[in-house]
């Protein structure tokens, strides 16, 4: 309602209530106005009654909202289902043009400045998380992998006699499957171990630079987030390399917005030497439905380029879930969200040394990791090779989810590509191994039903270790009812056993 709405609400109910109604709007319209003017995060987070508001006011700028609109095209925003359109809260025309995804569509304003704010509120947060000298990013409705391709078919057009991406391994398909969608032949750099850690070669990747020729080389593609025991790859030195070489550096930040450490690695690498880009899902780091990304650098007209190669219009989903997200939450209360983490992976990291002591194991030292943590399966897989995987499997079916067990010698081959040891970013890692993560939104009662979890399942594991190798034996009519209980879940967790590994891969 505008001025003239009210003034004449006023000749029905009393002016002064009319005009306490107005001032309770004019408070929602400022924080709009705040936002659309400083094009920054706001500090508190918003209430819903002021999210819909401005999604509302966004949604009637748009042509298939117009009272009066007659399309007669074949993209007019129209939508057969009524759920559907409120599920997107009528905002149907998505974002970009087919030559830009950043670029304004004349027939939807509305859409067309929701992605240009979110765009600003992710840059904000961006710089708010650690990467201050960051110049430009922009959503893109494509996970991590399909984002890393687009950032390497720009680069194709920079350097047209390349063919060969340098990738520091990390046993993850999507990253990888990334350069060989875009045509490029990955070389992959096998890691070096540094006590318990797994880090990336320097003088394997200068070495294989000089062999093939820097001209040849499209880009060094890194990583910073990762599982242990493998950790964020060497970004300063890469970075340097790249910069003396004059090879482009793709950074892989899956889940690393949520890491100050993985956000200092990358504002260090570009001030002493070159990256130029670097992409992060939405879904990792903001806690939004998967299907977007943030591709951001530290060269505005490269990062223009990469939004020009989107084929076509895009879908405004993931830009409106993450600018929900973060009007709902303020810069304030991302920043919690990010000290919680800290707190919750120190605490993870105390139980699940604790508990490893107690089965004579051990938490392994991965100092340079700030997100994942592993501990050794070795008495596990000293005693039965198929241990380490039946341990993954009582997890999975116990419905922990995210908890990772990695045996010695699985061999996976991944578009034409054969790993050793994949899983474990090596090819011999040196014992077999558990990974737990704490991501974002992780809280207490979290790890300790895991660890609560785990513990029962590395007790019936061994317990079944023991029973094999007693060679007195026991007849079935002389076993307890509870003992006969939990060998038909560990039957049972052999049959689902399949199923765990095709998900855990």
């Amino acid at each position: 309602m505008n001025r003239e709405n009210f003034a004449a609400g006023e000749r029905l109910v009393s002016p002064a209530y009319v005009r306490q109604g107005c001032e309770a709007r004019r408070s929602h319209e400022c924080l709009i106005r705040l936002l659309l003017e400083q094009g920054k995060c706001p500090e508190n987070g918003w209430d819903e009654s002021t999210l819909e508001l401005f999604l509302h006011e966004l949604a009637i700028m748009d042509s298939n909202n117009f009272l009066g609109n007659c399309g007669v095209g074949e993209r007019e925003g129209r939508v057969a289902s009524a759920l559907v359109a409120r599920r997107h809260y009528r905002l149907i025309h998505g974002i970009g043009r087919s030559g830009d995804i950043s670029a304004v569509q004349p027939k939807a304003a509305g859409s067309s400045l929701l992605n240009k704010i979110t765009n600003s509120l992710v840059l904000d947060i961006i710089k708010l998380a650690g990467v201050h000298t960051v110049t430009n990013c922009f959503v893109v409705p494509m996970a991590t992998g399909m984002s890393l391709t687009l950032c390497f078919l720009t680069l194709r057009h920079k350097r047209p006699k390349a063919k060969y991406i340098i990738w520091p391994r990390i046993d993850q398909k999507s990253c990888f499957k990334s350069m060989i969608t875009a045509g490029f032949e990955p070389v992959v750099i096998e890691n070096v171990l540094e006590g318990d850690e797994l880090r990336t070669d320097l003088k394997a990747v200068e070495a294989k630079v000089q062999e093939l020729g820097p001209d040849n080389v499209l880009c060094v593609h890194s990583t910073t987030s990762c599982f242990a025991p493998r950790v964020p790859d060497r970004l300063e030195e890469l970075a340097v390399m790249c910069a003396n070489y004059g090879i482009p550096h793709i950074v892989n930040n899956a889940y690393g917005v949520q890491s100050s450490k993985c956000m200092h690695l990358i504002q260090q690498g570009a001030r002493v030497g070159r990256i130029d880009a670097f992409v992060q899902s939405l879904d990792k780091n903001f806690m939004v439905p998967v299907g977007g990304a943030i591709i951001a650098g530290f060269n505005d007209s490269f990062i223009q380029e990469i939004s020009k190669m989107y084929p076509g219009r895009a879908s405004a989903s993931p830009s409106l879930d993450v600018l929900i997200t973060l009007l709902s939450l303020g810069s304030n209360g991302y920043k919690k969200l990010l000290k919680e983490r800290k707190e919750m992976f120190s605490y993870l990291s105390i139980q699940l040394k604790k508990l490893s002591e107690a089965y004579n194991e051990r938490l392994l030292h991965t100092p340079h990791n700030p997100i994942s943590l592993a501990v050794t399966l070795t008495t596990l897989d000293e005693h039965r090779d198929k241990a380490v995987t039946q341990l993954g499997s009582m997890l999975f079916t116990r419905q922990v989810s995210g908890a990772r067990v990695v045996p010695l010698g699985s061999v996976q081959t991944v578009s034409g590509y054969t790993f050793r040891g994949f899983m474990s970013h090596t090819n011999n890692y040196p014992c077999a191994y558990l990974n737990a993560a704490s991501a974002i939104g992780m809280k207490m009662q979290d790890v300790d039903l895991f660890i609560k979890r785990l513990d029962k399942c590395l007790k019936t594991v061994r317990k079944e270790q023991n029973k094999e190798s007693d060679v007195s034996g026991v007849d079935n009519c002389d076993k307890t009812e509870d003992v006969a209980i939990e060998e038909m879940a560990f039957k049972l967790d052999n049959v689902l056993l399949d199923t765990y590994q095709d998900s855990s891969s």
